[in-house]
């Protein structure tokens, strides 16, 4: 059998990232349930670790294999099948594939969590998913100024955590990157850069601060950092996170007034989605 391969440079070319903004809310709001997906399966190697993220969410089953700590670093392939005969239909570059789906749900929740005239976008981070986070951002608000901090100290750091109005964390970086007392009530912080239970890109303080929002509680509670170490210090509980779906669907209103997190692991339901958008292009 031989299936056709959706290259990187395919994937970008068939379906925007607003268009994948699209596909992830309407499945939201035609009740697709992310509590369902599978818990990620890792597998441990010599050299890093291979990662197993499938689900029958939407049109489109799918498998995405993803390996970490290779040359380079992350590669990866989707398989997607067909919902109806469950035959196999096409393969994806895995990576393209997370980088256009990770990307359209932080914007699918900024659209709903950050203020409508926000201008200043801060970005920790300056790989692909810091520059396609600053693409998909700037589709969904009217940004006019665009900070990218990486690795190296920065003087003005606290005073662009303070001035941001929507920030951006897309890094490997296993400790906060900044003090959450700075974030503006008024702000959106968005934390993408981890999956790891010890790992995390924001601290006790914004936790404690912010409307903690969640692509599904069970994946949170299993692999956020940013969450669980919260909850573990107690600066938040589990009871207080809402979901993604929660949002689109209008069953939760975060308050004025105190900042909004956005923490996203990734899940496969995401792929799955963007999948069908991809092959139905």
């Amino acid at each position: 059998m031989s299936l056709p391969f959706i290259a990187a440079d395919d994937v970008e070319r068939r379906l925007s990232g607003s268009t994948a903004v699209a596909a992830l809310e309407a499945a939201l709001l035609d009740g697709l349930d992310p509590e369902a997906d599978p818990p990620r399966g890792v597998l441990e190697l010599d050299r890093g670790q291979l990662l197993v993220m499938a689900s029958a969410a939407g049109r489109r089953p799918v498998v995405k294999l993803v390996t970490v700590g290779g040359e380079p670093r992350i590669q990866g392939v989707c398989v997607i099948f067909d919902g109806t005969t469950l035959a196999p239909v096409a393969l994806a570059d895995g990576i393209a594939v997370t980088n256009l789906r990770t990307a359209a749900v932080s914007a699918l929740a900024v659209r709903h969590l950050a203020v409508p005239d926000a201008r200043r976008l801060l970005v920790f981070g300056r790989g692909p998913q810091a520059h396609a986070h600053v693409a998909a951002i700037s589709a969904i608000r009217p940004i006019e100024r665009v900070d990218l901090l990486g690795r190296e100290p920065a003087p003005d750091r606290d005073e662009l955590v303070a001035a941001a109005d929507v920030i951006c964390c897309c890094t490997t970086a296993r400790e906060p990157l900044f003090d959450g007392a700075l974030v503006a009530g008024h702000a959106t912080v968005v934390a993408i850069g981890s999956h790891e239970p010890d790992a995390r890109e924001t601290d006790d303080r914004l936790a404690a601060r912010a409307t903690i929002v969640v692509e599904s509680r069970a994946s949170a509670l299993r692999e956020a950092g940013d969450v669980i170490l919260a909850i573990d210090s107690g600066h938040t509980t589990a009871d207080r996170l809402v979901t993604l779906a929660e949002l689109v669907r209008g069953e939760a209103e975060p308050p004025a007034g105190r900042p909004r997190l956005f923490k996203s692991t990734g899940m496969a339901w995401e792929d799955a989605v963007v999948a069908a958008a991809l092959t139905d292009a």
